[in-house]
């Protein structure tokens, strides 16, 4: 396995343990291990953490630490509520994919270097290859449409279909390069709207963000406290509106619509604004230039029952 050339630095840590205030003896659900650094510093203030990721790589390498305090669990963040005993005291969730992933080109997330067109969190089900060679051109182009926020997807999905079979993250590039006529100098890389959307399909991320953050709603107990760190407006639009709606600060269709019932009294109390990086985390690690942070605090009330809307 590659390793990276910078270490792995944990985004908005300060601001995520300030707002879930991890207390001594408390239980704190690291939804998203990575290379545990939340885990961490939850860690160093007393708090017991069990801690939940999809990547088999970074469950081993976890374990090999051996930290005391924690429990590690192999699986979606949004099955937690099938794991947990007890409710608990926090969550924090950092979506979306890892520096450790994106440094490894074996593992196909990044264009940065060549490696097989594969991007699966889990390294088990469906590739990206599996999707572009068998998917019809209608669905490749919706998937960059909507997960991408390519405006010329129609035009890249015709010319993914008629470079097909492909299988290494660097042929596609250069198929996505070549139909939107990418000049070296350009400031951004087309390509990368193509990866992202494509590695959101194949991880089915929005859908576990969704169900993640109904399965958080249902495991802190009143009380408890939600951290979630996005790292594009897909993801943070999901988080602020879930937020919203839970908190009762949807507006209302009518001022006649009958008062809350116990089914949809607010769940969760929105705590600040949105958090961003400052000049000085930013310059330290350029991943945090796009990272937002959302937090709330669980009342009493009970989960709701509806779905999370994507």
């Amino acid at each position: 396995m590659s390793k990276p050339d910078v270490p792995h630095i944990p985004v908005l840590l300060d601001e995520v343990v300030e707002a879930l205030a991890p207390s001594p003896g408390e239980v704190m659900v690291d939804a998203t291990f990575g290379a545990g650094g939340y885990t961490r510093a939850l860690l160093a203030s007393g708090a017991r953490v069990i801690a939940f990721d999809r990547d088999p790589d970074a469950i081993v390498a976890g374990r090999a630490v051996g930290l005391d305090g924690l429990t590690l669990i192999e699986g979606d963040f949004s099955g937690m509520d099938a794991q947990l005993a007890q409710p608990v005291d926090g969550v924090a969730m950092d979506i979306g994919v890892s520096s450790m992933q994106l440094d490894q080109a074996e593992r196909g997330f990044s264009f940065q270097a060549d490696g097989p067109l594969d991007m699966r969190m889990s390294q088990s089900g469906m590739s990206a290859a599996d999707f572009l060679n068998d998917a019809d051109e209608d669905e490749i182009a919706d998937v960059l449409y909507a997960y991408g926020e390519e405006p010329k997807s129609r035009r890249v999905a015709r010319a993914i279909v008629a470079a097909r079979p492909l299988t290494r993250t660097a042929e596609l590039a250069a198929v996505v390069r070549r139909a939107l006529g990418y000049k070296p100098h350009d400031k951004k890389d087309p390509a990368t709207r193509t990866f992202q959307a494509i590695r959101i399909h194949v991880n089915r991320e929005l859908g576990e963000l969704a169900d993640g953050l109904a399965a958080a709603e249902r495991v802190l107990k009143p009380g408890g406290r939600l951290a979630v760190v996005t790292f594009h407006s897909l993801e943070d639009r999901l988080v602020k509106r879930f937020l919203r709606d839970r908190s009762g600060a949807a507006p209302s269709a009518s001022r006649h619509l009958p008062q809350a019932t116990d089914a949809t009294a607010p769940s969760f109390e929105a705590v600040g604004r949105a958090v961003r990086a400052g000049e000085a985390e930013v310059a330290r690690n350029p991943r945090a230039r796009s990272a937002t942070l959302r937090t709330a605090r669980r009342t009493a009330a009970a989960a709701w029952t509806e779905e999370v809307r994507q």
